[in-house]
């Protein structure tokens, strides 16, 4: 466990202030909220809008800033600013990943009003894992920019894909939209635990659904499923990039592969955010010709991205069920 957090921002976010001219200059131009009475709750990427919208219901409206963009590679923009400035409440996952970022982005916008509500802050660090933080802030995967940092051990930040850690998010944005809409609270109240009920079920099934499984041992893409993984029993032999976007020299890939024999791992982890994942492929033709029986690849979304058009309240369960199915296909 470890209490430093990672202090590296996108490049992108230091050039934020610029954009204070021009996001006041169309301040009177109409607003980039849809009418609606209550708050208006800014959230980073799409875990935390159905974490909130399942609580705010139709008392708050609900935005995300990142969308096919997620936290590890977003670049910022003057309509994403103009967001944060008239928004109420600004709920970041923290722990090094969004938060840096978001405080710049506040800066920038000249945003007076808005609270950031740093999530991760708020979980007890025993229930905490250190990871790495050396990626590439501010830049698209698809796109293959990678402007490297160095840090020293952080927290790994990737909590929104452990149940218990999600019920703790929930019960945290209830508290405060209930701080900001008092008139309200009964309704968050309410919301906030039939939610946490569909949370708490969506870990029943998992475990329900992988509980005859023997071989447990999986690789991942990126230092993502460390929580996941934590939730429903598995165990992460080895990581293949370890920075997003930067695939394995061929040093690090016959460690791997080594690693994959001796502890007998058929399941290589892959994430839809990375086109290129030929050194998963190449994973699986050797460990095939090295005797692993049935090696195979399974799709387990670390839920960073969405498309806009998908973004819900039920989107993170939907999501999260999705692989829980891939991954009891896939283990034996």
């Amino acid at each position: 466990m470890m209490k430093r957090q990672c202090k590296a921002i996108g490049m992108a976010a230091l050039l934020l202030a610029p954009l204070v001219g021009v996001l006041l200059a169309g301040c009177r131009s109409g607003s980039a909220w849809p009418e609606h009475a209550g708050p208006k709750v800014v959230v980073s990427f799409a875990p935390l809008y159905s974490f909130v919208a399942n609580v705010a219901g139709e008392h708050a409206a609900v935005q995300s800033l990142m969308s096919t963009q997620g936290p590890h590679h977003f670049d910022p923009n003057p309509s994403q600013a103009r967001i944060v400035y008239e928004a109420d409440l600004f709920f970041v996952n923290g722990l090094g990943l969004d938060d840096g970022l978001a405080k710049k982005m506040i800066d920038g916008s000249g945003a007076s009003r808005i609270q950031l509500v740093n999530l991760g802050a708020g979980l007890d660090p025993q229930v905490l894992h250190e990871g790495s933080c050396s990626h590439d802030h501010g830049h698209d995967h698809a796109h293959g920019h990678a402007h490297d940092h160095e840090h020293e051990h952080a927290i790994d930040p990737h909590v929104w894909l452990g149940l218990d850690h999600a019920v703790a998010f929930v019960e945290k944005i209830r508290e405060e939209l209930q701080s900001v809409d008092p008139s309200h609270a009964a309704d968050y109240d309410r919301r906030a635990a039939e939610y946490v009920e569909k949370l708490r079920k969506l870990k029943a099934d998992g475990l329900a659904m992988l509980k005859e499984k023997k071989d447990r041992n999986i690789v991942t893409f990126h230092e993502s499923l460390t929580y996941f993984a934590e939730t429903f029993d598995l165990n992460i032999v080895d990581v293949i990039q370890k920075q997003p976007g930067r695939e394995p020299t061929s040093k690090d890939l016959e460690k791997l592969i080594a690693a994959c024999v001796e502890h007998k791992v058929r399941v290589i982890a892959v994430e839809p955010q990375y086109a290129s994942q030929s050194s998963a492929g190449r994973i699986i033709e050797e460990l095939k010709r090295r005797g692993i029986a049935n090696p195979v690849l399974v799709e387990i979304d670390p839920l960073e991205t969405a498309n806009p058009g998908d973004l819900s309240a039920g989107w993170y369960e939907s999501r999260m069920r999705q692989n829980l199915r891939n991954l009891a296909d896939a283990l034996q």
